[in-house]
């Protein structure tokens, strides 16, 4: 294994040249390995998973939900404050930033920005939990791609590009996921489902956040700094891949949904001027059946 890390490692540092000091002997961030085996056991899990329970009952996971959705919403809401702060207090430049100039306001977003990338491991739990509960409708290309792909984009920011311009689609992301825990942690308890009416505009703030990236991170371009400039172009061309998924999700939910419902509701009242032809014959076979009884 150690030869292993030696040889990625080597072959990293010649394709994207030095690694931030600042980060040496962190925690997962020393070597590639440990991150790549946690996707690759992620999609066997994903792919073997929905296979093991098909003829297993599925488990109702109510109670650990309430308290994992609660976990990662206070998490997010730390991340989303600490970075905030951390972007006030180092007098970041919204328009490019660079990864040195911050002083210690640098280190803190560092700091953050680790927990940002280990909650991306964190959040396969998502994934298994749809499992468990055999809810496989709900493990959608986009839900795959988008988890195993954070995980191993953040473990190369934190490796070179740890703080400075990074800082933006974190800081949006861990607004929006406060929202989105919260949603999926009270929509555990039965009794708040019909009080939650936020779903779809999650979605909307999510696809708001990658345009909002995409015009930050595109000002970095524009006006460039000492950010390195593949990681923009990097930024830009993933922002861009999430719009066409989330896009497509969100038409396919919502849109579809919407019109099925006007179809639904055009059959109902249909249904309903017809209805009272209907009822009558109703009425008219429970009479037969009533006197089919007494003879």
């Amino acid at each position: 294994m150690e030869l292993l890390d030696k040889t990625i490692n080597s072959y990293l540092d010649v394709w994207l040249g030095p690694r931030d000091p600042r980060v040496k002997g962190w925690l997962l961030l020393e070597n590639y390995t440990p991150t790549f085996i946690f996707s690759v056991l992620y999609l066997l899990i994903v792919w073997l998973g929905p296979k093991y329970m098909r003829n297993q009952q599925p488990f109702s996971c109510r109670g650990i939900l309430v308290v994992y959705n609660l976990g990662l919403t206070l998490l997010s809401l730390y991340m989303f404050y600490e970075l905030v702060t951390g972007v006030w207090e180092g007098g970041y430049n919204f328009f490019c930033q660079d990864t040195h100039s911050g002083g210690e306001a640098d280190m803190k977003i560092i700091r953050v920005l680790w927990w940002y990338y280990f909650s991306k491991l964190i959040e396969f739990m998502d994934t298994f939990f749809f499992i468990l509960r055999k809810n496989n409708h709900q493990i959608t290309v986009l839900h795959v791609y988008h988890h195993a792909t954070m995980l191993n984009i953040w473990w190369f920011v934190m490796n070179w590009v740890p703080c400075g311009h990074s800082y933006f689609g974190a800081t949006l992301n861990s607004f929006i996921h406060v929202l989105m825990y919260s949603y999926y942690g009270l929509s555990a308890v039965p009794a708040m489902r019909p009080y939650l009416w936020w779903k779809k505009y999650i979605t909307q703030g999510q696809l708001t956040q990658f345009v909002l990236t995409i015009f930050q991170t595109s000002c970095g371009v524009v006006w460039p700094c000492a950010f390195p400039q593949g990681w923009l172009y990097f930024q830009i061309s993933y922002m861009i891949s999430l719009i066409i998924l989330f896009t497509n999700f969100y038409i396919q939910t919502y849109n579809k949904k919407a019109s099925s419902r006007r179809k639904e509701y055009q059959n109902g009242s249909t249904a309903t001027v017809n209805g009272y032809t209907n009822s009558f014959s109703s009425l008219e076979n429970n009479v037969k059946q009533r006197k089919q009884r007494k003879d």
